[in-house]
């Protein structure tokens, strides 16, 4: 794939992305928390492969994306971002795949705007609408106060260490967090927290898919999306031998998976 090599002027922030055009189904990948494209490189070489259209993007203040002095990381402002950049690419509707923090801007987004979602892959994710114990929602509330009492010289390693199982890909995750000021990464980390709002009476709009590594053990995912694979009907694909970033920790096995729901998706 090719470096991002497009640049969007949106308020408060500049973002790079990488289109491959074509005329391929628009797939767009949207990365986790404190994470960039990178870590879909070999998924979206796989995807590309296949004869879709790939946009890797990264979000603001993320990588290659800036954000203006002063400015701060909302969820309103990373979901007008996204619709910015289908705008910027000429895309009505798209697949969106994503991880993490990507997952649950990628359902809101479903949920605001179905009309310009063709398909959602959510990987490593939460379910949004989903119902929570009183026990989880005490640990959403106490995450962010928990994260601002590490030092910032231990929170790159601490959540490295949280998100993969092998110690490259652990090793790997934590240059890339070390890159974000800690109280950016916290405002990120608000940012995801606010997108979990339960609502039973919702129903996934779009065709879904649902991936997470196996060994995931952050927040509730274990749990929460096999309960939401069963309340829509959808299988899902957990991968042996791999945490929260599986796309690093099981790239082909991750590649494999996702092709398969997206030739589900253009049937």
């Amino acid at each position: 794939m090719a470096a991002l090599d497009r640049t969007l002027e949106q308020p408060g922030a500049r973002l790079r992305f990488h289109d491959t055009g074509g005329t391929g189904v628009p797939v767009v990948l949207t990365h986790g928390a404190g994470m960039d494209h990178t870590s879909f490189l070999p998924q979206a070489e796989a995807i590309r492969n296949a004869g879709d259209r790939v946009i890797l993007w990264d979000m603001r203040g993320h990588g290659e994306s800036a954000l203006a002095p002063g400015t701060r990381f909302s969820a309103t402002d990373a979901l007008d971002d996204l619709a910015a950049l289908l705008d910027a690419c000429g895309v009505d509707r798209a697949i969106l795949i994503g991880h993490s923090l990507g997952g649950n801007l990628a359902q809101e987004f479903a949920k605001r705007h179905p009309d310009r979602v063709a398909g959602l892959v959510v990987i490593g994710s939460t379910w949004n609408a989903g119902p929570l114990s009183a026990m989880e929602r005490f640990g959403l509330r106490l995450a962010a106060p928990t994260l601002a009492v590490i030092p910032a010289s231990r929170l790159p390693r601490m959540m490295a260490q949280a998100s993969a199982v092998h110690a490259e890909v652990v090793d790997g995750i934590e240059r890339v967090f070390a890159r974000m000021p800690k109280r950016m990464f916290i405002d990120v980390w608000r940012a995801t927290v606010s997108f979990v709002d339960p609502d039973a009476g919702y129903r996934t709009p779009v065709p879904l898919g649902l991936i997470r590594g196996a060994a995931d053990r952050t927040g509730n995912i274990a749990t929460a999306m096999p309960r939401w694979a069963a309340h829509k009907g959808v299988r899902e694909h957990a991968i042996r031998g791999a945490g929260h970033v599986v796309m690093l920790d099981a790239p082909q096995p991750t590649s494999d998976a996702l092709l398969a729901v997206l030739e589900g998706m253009r049937c």
